[in-house]
């Protein structure tokens, strides 16, 4: 099994924060869209004959797109994989985008899934991250959307300056009053060359403050632990039986294939990306040029990755996987260096699985590259 991530690098506006790879003018919409269908004809033997389980379309903001549009990629997808019966198909959308015929209509096409890009439903985090809807707009569109779709989930960010634990509570309150599946929650993390990052250096705007953040987060586990959440992953929560099949697969390290400006593709042993640039990527693609680069994983990458992935999931790391897979160098390594962090209670092993305890969990990424390897091949 694997699946599909399909870029959609345009946004109506820019937020603060956001480093990923878009652009507001829509100018080149119809060639993009034309190349996103070729490079699935182009790729589509590079998953070895595997059957597709899960479409994602990512951005930048996919539901500026019309249905029509999001249709004729599904189609492509489907013309050139063999593709599950009822396979995951997820949109991420904006709440201003999802009008109720909007919404009505991607109800009748293949999409089965929505992620609505919430934040945050107080006023002044949206403009403080300079997000393209309003308050009423985020209420409305999930109130409509539970109309018509089951499978949603809610994007939620912590640590906002100036946003209370008491207003947290209500953000986590507000999305859980809708009955929604799934939420998917991140620190606000400051970026590099982002408006965000430059505001805080001229003081227009108070720089994240880390010790709220980790308060924030686990007020967000204790809350939803309540609804009867699963802490799946760092930062996804679901209910039993709507976990994110796409993010896991990535978590769980299957094959997937990205489509489209700055997506990446992985195939087990190989790691692929395109290139960050619109223009770039549909004159490459228009005459049938993969824009991208590969990098081969050695042994000790594929052992790194893993120590990432699984340590930010509730599958954790199996130490008879590490052995199996790697060897006894790299088991003995994991085991001492894991040692302080298990005294520190901050690690555990139980039935041969390492993972985070609870007050782990928000040091997670920062222990995994403790337990890097950095010098074997």
């Amino acid at each position: 099994m694997a699946g599909i991530y399909i870029h959609i690098p345009f946004c109506k506006q820019a937020c603060f924060y956001c480093d990923f790879h878009f652009s507001t003018s829509l100018k080149k919409k119809d060639e993009l869209i034309g190349c996103l269908i070729k490079e699935i004809e182009i790729r589509k033997d590079e998953l070895d004959n595997a059957t597709i389980e899960t479409i994602y379309f990512g951005g930048g903001t996919p539901s500026i797109l019309s249905t029509q549009e999001i249709n004729r990629l599904i189609e492509a997808v489907y013309s050139n994989f063999k593709v599950v019966d009822h396979p995951e198909i997820t949109l991420e959308a904006n709440p201003d985008d999802l009008s109720e015929d909007k919404i009505i209509e991607l109800s009748k096409s293949a999409i089965n899934r929505l992620s609505i890009g919430v934040q945050s439903f107080f006023e002044h985090d949206l403009k403080l991250m300079n997000r393209a809807h309003n308050s009423l707009e985020a209420k409305a569109s999930i109130a409509l959307a539970t109309q018509y779709f089951k499978n949603i989930s809610v994007d939620l960010i912590y640590g906002i300056p100036d946003c209370t634990n008491e207003q947290w509570r209500e953000n986590i309150q507000t999305a859980l009053s809708f009955n929604v599946p799934h939420i998917s929650s991140y620190a606000l993390t400051v970026e590099p060359k982002t408006a965000l990052a430059s505001f805080i250096k001229k003081g227009i705007i108070k720089n994240v403050d880390d010790e709220k953040a980790e308060e924030q987060f686990l007020i967000l586990i204790d809350e939803l632990e309540k609804a009867d959440f699963v802490h799946y992953e760092t930062s996804n929560f679901g209910k039993k039986g709507f976990f994110s099949k796409n993010n896991t697969a990535y978590w769980l390290r299957k094959s997937f294939l990205g489509i489209g400006p700055s997506a990446h593709s992985f195939d087990g042993k190989q790691r692929s990306w395109n290139v960050r640039n619109n223009a770039k990527y549909i004159k490459s693609i228009q005459q049938n040029l993969l824009p991208l680069e590969r990098e081969t994983l050695s042994n000790t990458d594929r052992y790194n990755e893993y120590i990432m992935t699984g340590l930010r999931t509730i599958w954790g790391i199996s130490l008879k996987k590490v052995f199996t897979d790697f060897g006894n160098t790299y088991l003995q390594y994991l085991e001492k260096q894991s040692k302080k962090y298990i005294d520190q209670e901050l690690l555990y092993i139980e039935n041969g699985i390492l993972r985070t305890t609870q007050k782990g969990k928000f040091l997670s990424d920062g222990i995994a590259s403790d337990l890097f390897i950095l010098n074997l091949v």
